[in-house]
Order: C-alpha cells, then structure tokens, then sequence
C-alpha cells in the first residue's frame, strides 16, 4: 500500500473509533485494516494508537500525525475537485457539528437534497448545543449561532436574526398584561445555557433603550429543552426567530413585545484553525446558509 493510502486508512480509524467501524466503512477485513495501521507504525518507528480491549487512543505522536494526515488528505481531495470542476460531486467524508433545534428544524429536512447532489459523500451530523473542540472531534464545519470570540477559530457569517421574546398562549393569558419590558422581570423567564441565574438584556423602541435583568429558576443546557418548557407553560424564553418562529406560526407559542427589539444573534460556520476547509466543508455551509435563506427570504428579519 502506498503513503497516501495508508495514511488514508488511519485517519478512517481514528475517526470511526476502531478498527473494525473503520472497516466496514472502507470495506475491507478488520485484519488487513489492522496491518495497514500496524506497517505504517512500524516505517513510522513510532506507536500511533494505544489499544486496549474497550477503544483505541492517539498517542502525542499519532495526534501530531493524524492532524498532519488529515491535512494531507484534504489537499488531495482539493486538487482532484480542481482537476474534476467545480460541478462535481463531492466525495469522501464530512463531520459537520450542529446546535440539535437548529438542525432538526433547518438542515435535516432539507438535507435529502444535498446528499443527492452529492451521493458519494459520507455525511456524519454531529448535534450539539455546546462548543466542542473541532479539531478533537475531528469536525470539518460547526454551524453555531452567537458571538465569536475565540478568534483562533476560522468563521464566515451566514445569516443575521432577530430574537423574539416567547411563551405559551395559555402562560400569557393567565397572568397581567404585558405591555413594557419592565414586566417581564416577575414573570419565570427560562434561561438557556450555563452561567448565573441572572441576565441583562436590552430592549430598543425608536432609538430608545431599556435594560431588563432578569432572574431565572429554570436553566436548560439545550434549547430543545428550553422550547419544551415554554410549551408546556412553564414560563418565557427569548429566542433566536430561526428557534421560535414555527411555533409562532403553528399557535403553540406567541411573542410578546413585538415593538420592541433585542440585539440580534448572528449565524456562523466554523472551520477548524489551521488549515484551509475543505471544499465539501465550504459547499455544506453554502447549503446551510441556502437553507436559512428558504425558511426566512430577503425582506424579513433573518437576512
């Protein structure tokens, strides 16, 4: 077997996570995917992988190795592309990191459609609402929403939305109305993700601000949790619209304050640092951004 193909063949295994989900992928026999790995060590002089009976560990040397190889690979599939035309169909392997709400709403159901333009593309969807490390799960693009402040990260904006302050129509109705940000301080405001009980926000009406802290008894790590929790009644959120919009829609929430604004949340796909993202990675945030597009055209707030 030639460098590149063995290199090929143990990135495939760190990234299934063992010899055998490796070989079904490229299928081959678990044995010769083995001596594969087992040769490239040996020309190597060095031990890659610690294997145990339960799973299989980089090494200092196999992680330096595999970053150095992934790298590799990826500039291969870039010259063939170029070689093919940019109207080729994608090939190989995308780990794609997604917030769960954000992907059950915008990318799955659309996602028949980019996996027949692109048949030979193994899509792996990582749902997550947390910011995992890219290059350790081996992810080539995370769509997230919110602010960038780690600017070792590689990002390109997608889309911009407006937050809606939202709660069940029965919470609304059995409580005082209201008309002024200032109400919604003792109301149960559902809090999503970590940090303390507590949160400032801004609201904003012809050019005028007003700051709101509220307090919160109820804290969810994920935002299908948090929609879960306005439905149910448990009190209000404030949500991005790509979040809410279709509960406002099918009657199962209502906004409250539509005067008023909130600072807007921005949409990004993000790329690992140090190195350029593949073309599947790039085409797969156009996809997304596409998707984002098609639930909300030019002229309304998610733009």
């Amino acid at each position: 077997m030639d460098r590149l193909g063995a290199m090929a063949q143990f990135v495939r295994v760190v990234e299934a996570g063992s010899f055998s989900a490796a070989a079904r992928v490229l299928g081959q026999g678990q044995p010769a995917v083995s001596k594969a790995v087992a040769q490239l060590e040996a020309r190597l002089g060095l031990r890659l992988l610690t294997r145990t009976t339960r799973a299989l560990t980089l090494t200092d040397a196999g992680r330096a190795y595999y970053d150095r190889a992934r790298l590799a690979l990826d500039a291969a599939e870039e010259a063939e592309a170029a070689a093919r035309g940019a109207a080729a169909a994608l090939t190989g392997r995308l780990r794609v990191c997604a917030p769960v709400t954000f992907a059950r709403l915008h990318i799955v159901p659309a996602l028949a459609g980019f996996r027949a333009a692109h048949p030979a593309l193994d899509v792996d969807l990582v749902l997550d609402d947390r910011r995992i490390d890219l290059v350790q799960e081996g992810i080539d693009v995370a769509i997230r929403a919110g602010d960038m402040p780690d600017s070792s990260m590689v990002a390109t904006r997608l889309a911009e939305g407006v937050r809606r302050v939202v709660a069940a129509p029965a919470y609304w109705h059995a409580r005082a109305p209201v008309e002024d940000p200032a109400d919604l301080a003792a109301l149960d405001f559902i809090a999503y993700g970590p940090g303390p009980g507590g949160l400032d926000w801004i609201f904003s009406q012809g050019g005028a601000t007003r700051h709101v802290r509220m307090t919160s008894r109820l804290r969810m790590s994920a935002l299908e949790g948090v929609r879960e929790a306005v439905f149910a009644g448990l009190g209000f959120a404030i949500m991005s619209q790509w979040a809410a919009d279709d509960a406002i829609a099918a009657g199962t929430a209502r906004a409250l304050l539509p005067d008023y604004s909130l600072p807007s949340v921005d949409l990004w796909a993000v790329y690992p640092a140090g190195r350029q993202p593949p073309a599947r990675a790039r085409l797969f945030a156009d996809f997304v951004q596409r998707c984002v597009n098609r639930s909300h055209p030019a002229g309304t707030p998610f733009r």
